[in-house]
């Protein structure tokens, strides 16, 4: 999420930002028992790009929209656990079998968002 959404919506990443995301994959080091990677990846996203870089600036558009794509993960999926979303969404039967298509449509719903906000 964090490196094909990143790119396009923050205008490139440096290597650091990639390296330190990398251990929320798969619901954090792969555990599969925390949020999912295309959630968390997303929300790293939102930060990058509407973010604080001072501790005296307002977090608030920041959350805002982390919040608003947490609640449309949810409806879209019904769950934000890794091991839950990959039991019915991703290894349902007829599932894909593949996290591939949920982090297609996770970062859908973060583009739409994040247009939303531009404007």
């Amino acid at each position: 999420m964090l490196l094909v959404v990143g790119e396009h919506a923050l205008g490139g990443l440096s290597p650091e930002c990639a390296q330190m995301a990398t251990g929320f994959a798969g619901g954090v080091g792969d555990t599969q028992q925390e949020m999912c990677g295309a959630l968390s990846g997303g929300v790293l996203v939102i930060g990058g790009a509407l973010g604080r870089t001072v501790l005296s600036a307002s977090d608030w558009p920041a959350l805002d929209l982390a919040t608003r794509y947490r609640q449309r993960f949810l409806a879209e999926f019904g769950e934000t656990q890794c091991a839950r979303l990959r039991e019915t969404v991703v290894y349902a039967p007829g599932g894909p079998g593949s996290c591939a298509a949920l982090v297609e449509r996770a970062a859908a719903i973060l583009l739409d968002l994040l247009a939303k906000g531009q404007q």
